[in-house]
């Protein structure tokens, strides 16, 4: 099968194909033929080696990229229990720090556990987009377990992530408020948002204008950080996604999420996949390349201002 692997860190250019032999399902395990694999920015940090400093004890290289995937399981391990089967279209989230490595390849093997039917009525494409974005939210969202009526705000509610963000806190019931430049400012409207400021560096009071006690909480898909906590209330909370914690103030707490955490949750995994086919979540791609295009896919993401997600084809 064909692999795009990592051998050492660098730019787009150290992404390349290789043929791999095919892995074979363990127990409670299934193989999948991948006929899509979305790229995220934790492909980027992996392929830049960024990802060594935020993580202890990462293996060394070579690695294959890639956490969420779309394709028809091609094999099936012993010890399932009938719940997936060989020809299902599904969707995987996976680690590329795994034993098995990442989504960027023909064939995968994933835990049957991080493996839930594809959406109906929802191409490969577009499904390979759910998953890891989606849960990173979701692992948030229950850690800071707000209640329903309660304000949360978003930054970078454009992206994938802060999108997923807008839409998993309205089905949770909570009001929010999120950013957005002129362009984005329609999209935004139409995830859901029930406030819309103007993004930029005065953001932190943006949000207090609209909300003059503090926000109780923010999902800080932009890395804003510390800058960002002034629109907290005092005791409120912050997620954020590339394992900041502090320092806070004024008894915010800070939530870093890892989706690896969560990989696992199949029933956290089949919900976000019920939401989808409900109409609560929206799945973006901006634009699907052969997997060939790899360094151009991560040439696209690095460039910044992508809506959506960027999708490798592997099923030419």
């Amino acid at each position: 099968m064909r692999a795009i692997v990592v051998e050492e860190f660098g730019g787009p250019e150290v992404l390349k194909i290789v043929t791999l032999p095919s892995p074979q399902p363990g127990a409670n395990e299934v193989r999948i033929r991948v006929r899509a694999a979305a790229v995220n920015p934790t492909d980027v940090l992996l392929r830049s080696g960024e990802i060594a400093r935020l993580l202890p004890n990462v293996p060394p290289p070579p690695y294959i990229p890639g956490m969420d995937a779309a394709g028809i399981i091609d094999a099936v391990g012993p010890g399932g229990d009938g719940r997936l089967k060989v020809g299902d279209e599904v969707i995987a989230v996976v680690s590329y720090l795994g034993p098995h490595k990442g989504a960027y390849a023909e064939q995968i093997v994933a835990p049957a556990a991080s493996v839930v039917p594809v959406p109906k009525g929802s191409d490969l494409p577009a499904a390979s987009t759910l998953l890891m974005n989606a849960l990173t939210v979701r692992l948030g969202l229950d850690a800071l377990a707000l209640q329903p009526g309660q304000t949360v705000a978003v930054t970078g509610a454009a992206g994938a992530v802060g999108g997923y963000a807008i839409e998993l806190a309205k089905a949770d019931g909570l009001r929010v408020i999120a950013d957005a430049s002129p362009a984005d400012r329609a999209l935004v409207e139409r995830l859901g948002a029930d406030v819309i400021v103007e993004r930029g560096d005065d953001l932190a009071r943006r949000f207090r204008e609209v909300a003059p006690g503090g926000v109780d909480a923010v999902i800080d898909a932009a890395l804003l950080h510390e800058q960002i906590l002034p629109a907290i209330r005092d005791g409120g909370g912050i997620v954020t996604v590339r394992g900041w914690s502090g320092p806070t103030e004024r008894g915010i707490v800070a939530h870093p999420v890892l989706v690896s955490t969560g990989l696992t949750d199949t029933a956290k995994i089949d919900r976000l996949r019920q939401q989808v086919e409900d109409g609560q979540l929206t799945l973006r791609v901006a634009k699907v390349l052969p997997a060939a295009e790899v360094a151009e896919a991560h040439r696209l993401l690095e460039a910044g201002g992508v809506r959506g997600r960027l999708v490798l084809d592997f099923g030419a």
